[in-house]
């Protein structure tokens, strides 16, 4: 039996450690993961944090939700969101949401959630229109990049070592051989 918005909002606010989603109604708890996964997201959160202009963005660890309908909310592993949406929520004690495409959504890839992250996380992240969705895999080092583009399509670019630009982050740039060590 699906779970209502409203009850999923109470659970995850009430059991932050579960890191619950909904997806099609269906509750959802987000497994332990890797070292090599955690590693990959602290360095490249760190990296992120360390270039970015806490005026003008924030960045989450697997703790903001985006959400794509009322039956449909996930937590990307790391996610780059505008602070003017970030600031009102700040004084409120309700579940961090965001409905409107943000910059940055990012997944790391783990042996226990690497298939479901590439068939439902990565396509909802795409229909809700995020602006740049990150697949980052710590164990084929690489980083597979999707940039929207003004018609609605993404384009798709693999990175195998060096540096990244994130097209909707003017002046970040994300060293892949730091983000792997």
């Amino acid at each position: 039996m699906p779970v209502s918005e409203a009850t999923f909002r109470q659970l995850a606010l009430e059991d932050p450690e579960g890191h619950w989603e909904l997806v099609c109604g269906d509750l959802r708890r987000k497994p332990g993961m890797t070292a090599a996964h955690n590693g990959a997201s602290t360095e490249l959160a760190f990296q992120l944090m360390l270039q970015l202009d806490k005026a003008w963005f924030r960045v989450r660890i697997n703790a903001a939700h985006v959400r794509r309908s009322p039956e449909n909310y996930y937590i990307p592993d790391v996610s780059v969101l505008p602070a003017e949406l970030v600031l009102p929520q700040l004084p409120l004690r309700s579940l961090e949401v965001y409905d409107r495409p943000i910059p940055l959504v990012v997944e790391v890839w783990s042996p226990s959630t690497g298939e479901y992250d590439v068939e439902t996380k990565l396509i909802e992240y795409q229909r809700r229109g995020d602006l740049e969705i990150w697949l980052v895999h710590p164990y084929e080092r690489t980083l597979t990049a999707w940039v929207r583009q003004p018609d609605g399509s993404y384009t798709e670019t693999l990175y195998t070592g060096g540096l990244v630009q994130p097209s909707a982050l003017p002046g970040v740039t994300i060293d892949l051989e730091a983000l792997f060590d």
